[in-house]
């Protein structure tokens, strides 16, 4: 059976006389990009494509991991050596994340240097200074996840710097660990914001950064 003809069948077909998806696509798709656009315009989409990589990646291993104290790192093990590929879907989860890192850095440094940010883009690095903020929030959280050694006394250290500053920062390290140690609790909550609460501010945050990019165009040359 032809998956993709029908697919396709569907899409131009069934959907299309009740939605008019193809000229939708054909505004999105046929947009003319301008001729200064270089290689270097492309790390915010390298940045999309790693965000959506680690999204699949993290709903795969989310089938396997229990984020308990008592389990957590034995779960990963038997994701790494028993489960199918297991080893491949947590290296493209982990790969993915460091090299999103850099190419969200690329991104901005562009931005900057290109002078993207001003007026009328200002809002939109705003946003996009917010999401470099959750792509830091992102491996924070996430580091913990694998309870070894490595991840639990830098997640401590981590964790105990707010706590040098002034009025809340002794309470936001309470917050952050959900007690005077790194246990249980703290495991539950850097799970609960790593693929709950960061994901979905993200989405919503990168909603806004493509209808901005979409509305405003890509700026000019230098």
């Amino acid at each position: 059976m032809n998956w993709f003809g029908l697919a396709t069948g569907f899409l131009y077909g069934e959907l299309d006389d009740r939605l008019d998806l193809r000229s939708a696509l054909q505004k999105i798709l046929k947009k003319p990009v301008p001729k200064h656009v270089n290689f270097w315009f492309c790390f915010g989409g390298f940045t999309f494509l790693l965000f959506v990589t680690n999204i699949i990646t993290g709903i795969l291993l989310l089938m396997y991991y229990r984020p308990t104290i008592d389990q957590a790192y034995d779960s990963i093990i038997h994701i790494t050596n028993n489960v199918p590929f297991g080893w491949l879907v947590r290296g493209f989860h982990h790969w993915a994340a460091n090299i999103m890192v850099i190419t969200v850095l690329i991104h901005m440094i562009r931005i900057y240097f290109h002078g993207a940010y001003k007026h009328p883009r200002d809002m939109n690095w705003v946003i996009g200074i917010t999401l470099l903020l959750l792509v830091m929030a992102f491996g924070f959280t996430g580091y913990l996840l694998p309870w070894n050694q490595v991840s639990f006394w830098a997640t401590t250290i981590g964790a105990e710097i707010p706590s040098t500053f002034p009025f809340l920062g002794k309470h936001f390290t309470y917050l952050l660990k959900g007690g005077d140690v790194v246990g249980q609790l703290a495991l539950t909550r850097f799970f609960a914001f790593h693929v709950v609460i960061l994901p979905w501010i993200t989405v919503g945050l990168l909603a806004m950064h493509f209808l901005m990019v979409r509305r405003l165009g890509i700026s000019g040359p230098l």
